[in-house]
């Protein structure tokens, strides 16, 4: 079996990357909790979107000029999320808008070789696309609008995600010639 493609979510304290990594992986692993710091060590999940598989990296927030102490450490740990990943999801907070360190992170984002993509989060209740059009300015792509609170977006985020990585995190598709052996079960577990 191939490695499971890996999405690291990065961003500032408190812009619901711990939300979204619950989101993904569909559990309560992350603490959620409107205190910033929360999240100090990279936390590992494995997520599923239809067929594929993958595993999310949580971080805590990113401070990329911390020098020492806490901070120091979890732009640390930060950074090895980043090395670690396929994708980078930089989460932003599309009601606060775009931060002079959000543009910190993006400037330290932008010399990486992964790919990144920028996740305004908490745009529930607002007019999404406009909302987004700011953070163009962190000159990472389009930015992509999404409540990780309430799912919306976050399929389509994911899904851009992986378009360049083709069918990793996909099972692996039957053997030719072979008889089913996935068909009995699925009679199975649908009659049941």
């Amino acid at each position: 079996m191939s490695r499971l493609p890996v999405l690291a979510l990065v961003g500032r304290p408190n812009v619901g990357k711990s939300t979204l990594f619950n989101r993904l992986t569909r559990s309560r692993s992350a603490l959620v909790a409107d205190v910033p710091g929360l999240t100090r060590d990279r936390q590992y999940g494995r997520g599923r979107s239809g067929e594929r598989s993958f595993i999310v990296v949580d971080s805590g927030g990113f401070e990329p000029v911390a020098k020492t102490g806490i901070a120091a450490e979890m732009a640390r740990q930060t950074r090895q999320a980043v090395l670690e990943a396929d994708a980078v999801l930089f989460v932003v907070d599309g009601r606060e808008g775009l931060t002079a360190h959000d543009l910190e992170i993006a400037r330290e984002l932008r010399r990486t070789a992964q790919r990144v993509l920028v996740a305004v989060n908490k745009t529930e209740g607002m007019p999404r696309q406009q909302v987004a059009a700011e953070f163009h300015e962190l000159g990472l792509g389009e930015p992509l609008p999404i409540s990780a609170a309430h799912g919306d977006g976050v399929r389509d985020l994911v899904d851009i995600a992986f378009e360049e990585m083709g069918d990793a995190g996909m099972p692996p598709p039957p053997e030719t010639g072979a008889p089913d052996a996935a068909a009995p079960e699925a009679e199975v577990s649908e009659a049941a």
